[in-house]
């Protein structure tokens, strides 16, 4: 084991010097100075270990003399914490007592105060949406400030305060029966402000220049009603403007605007119409052709009745009316037997027939089919109706209302083409049979004459 050791020492020996030969090789130096290297070596590294040592030292006296400061400030601070706490529990005992003083100098003060603070929340919330607050604005700020004063528990309302109170209930009860006149800005149609003279009926509506306003809180601001009354309403308004003394007729809102803001919702009648959609707009396109044929075969047949009128005090048969040319039957066959001529008659009164009773069977078929269109048209107009319940629910009843409305549109449309191309069909019809029936009876004594003849 020794011999091993030795061996191993040894073979290490070589290796180094071998090393070192390698490194005189490669720098040659001699014994001497690498001697000195290596102590030089030695040194520096013992001085920058002597360093390391002294840094590390004075970390360590930072870190104690931090620990100790935070200590202290730790110190510090729950001192004061405890300070504070006996100071809050003191104030609020101190408070406590003078809540208790308060109520009891406050005595039967307390409960008026509370119905002041009452009045006032009412009072600026009526302010706010009263049509007096256009003419008179800023009124429901003090109520506001005087409710949010009397809430608090260190504030108490003046003599002055509770005066002005009663000064504002007592001017809104009295501006309420007054009309008054008053100029300011009013957005009119197209979104532009102009300054306009506005008439204020008490609470009830605001006008100007014939037209309804509506008030927005919000902003307090007057704007045209984007849909006014029909003219007998809106005339009122004008009489009411233009009349400076007097009693005059005005078509009043009682609740303040809120019925004729139901009516800006309202569709008018072209809307209605145009709620019928594609089925709608069929309905009528067929009632207008319907009218059309109508006014054509009324006038053709006013002047072919005129004309057959005219032929029945002449003798002599002329070509311009059915009755002439019929009766010119008799004068084309002078010689046939009876019997030829009701056939000759007949052929040309059936001649006749298609030229008076032209397109009134079509008049006929549009008075039937017109109820249906508008059958059609609701039915479709169910189904979106349904669809838009499975889609958004039954929580809104506007929603089904208005797709029913809607729907019945077209009912109302056929209805209203159907009903009076009856009547027409009627008195066309009429008229019609009327004319063939002169033409038939003047057949019928024609044929008469001759079997007279022949006889």
């Amino acid at each position: 084991m020794k011999l091993f050791t030795q061996m191993t020492k040894m073979a290490v020996l070589a290796a180094s010097i071998s090393f070192t030969c390698a490194s005189v090789a490669a720098e040659p130096m001699d014994l001497d100075s690498l001697l000195k290297n290596l102590e030089q070596g030695k040194s520096a590294q013992s001085v920058q270990n002597t360093q390391r040592e002294q840094q590390f030292t004075a970390r360590q006296n930072e870190q104690v003399k931090m620990l100790k400061d935070t200590q202290a400030k730790r110190s510090q601070m729950l001192s004061e914490s405890e300070r504070l706490e006996t100071q809050f529990e003191e104030n609020e005992i101190k408070l406590a007592n003078l809540t208790d003083t308060l109520s009891k100098r406050m005595g039967s003060l307390k409960e008026l105060f509370g119905v002041l603070q009452q009045v006032a929340g009412d009072s600026s919330n009526k302010f706010a949406t009263s049509v007096v607050s256009a003419e008179i604005p800023g009124r429901s700020v003090f109520m506001d400030d005087l409710a949010q004063k009397m809430g608090s528990t260190s504030q108490l309302a003046s003599i002055e305060d509770i005066e002005k109170v009663w000064y504002e209930l007592q001017r809104e009860m009295t501006e309420q029966g007054k009309v008054s006149r008053f100029n300011t800005q009013v957005i009119i149609e197209g979104g532009n402000k102009a300054e306009q003279e506005v008439v204020r009926v008490g609470a009830f509506n605001l006008i100007s220049n014939g037209k309804y306003l509506e008030y927005s809180p919000s902003t307090n601001t007057l704007s045209e009603l984007t849909r006014q009354p029909v003219s007998r309403y809106t005339s009122t308004a004008g009489d009411l403007q233009q009349a400076k003394n007097g009693i005059v007729q005005f078509a009043l809102d009682p609740t303040g605007g809120s019925i004729l803001g139901l009516l800006v919702q309202a569709p008018d009648t072209a809307e209605q119409v145009h709620q019928g959609g594609a089925v709608g707009y069929v309905i009528l396109g067929v009632g207008l052709l319907a009218l059309l044929i109508a006014i054509e075969r009324f006038v053709s047949l006013l002047l072919v009745g005129g004309k057959i009128r005219r032929q029945l005090k002449d003798t002599v048969a002329r070509d311009d009316n059915p009755l002439g040319r019929v009766m010119k039957v008799k004068d084309d066959y002078p010689n046939v037997a009876y019997d030829t001529l009701e056939l000759k008659l007949s052929e040309a009164i059936l001649r006749e027939m298609p030229k008076i009773t032209r397109n009134l069977t079509l008049i006929k078929i549009i008075s039937v089919v017109a109820p249906l269109l508008g059958l059609l048209g609701t039915v479709t107009g169910m189904i979106n109706t349904f669809q838009a319940i499975t889609l958004f629910g039954t929580g809104d009843p506007k929603l089904m209302a208005g797709g029913i409305s809607q729907a019945l549109v077209t009912t109302v449309l056929g209805l209203v083409v159907a009903i009076p191309t009856v009547f027409i069909y009627t008195i066309l019809n009429t008229r019609a049979k009327s004319l063939l029936l002169i033409l038939q009876e003047q057949s019928a004594g024609i044929i008469a004459k001759r079997s007279e003849k022949g006889a």
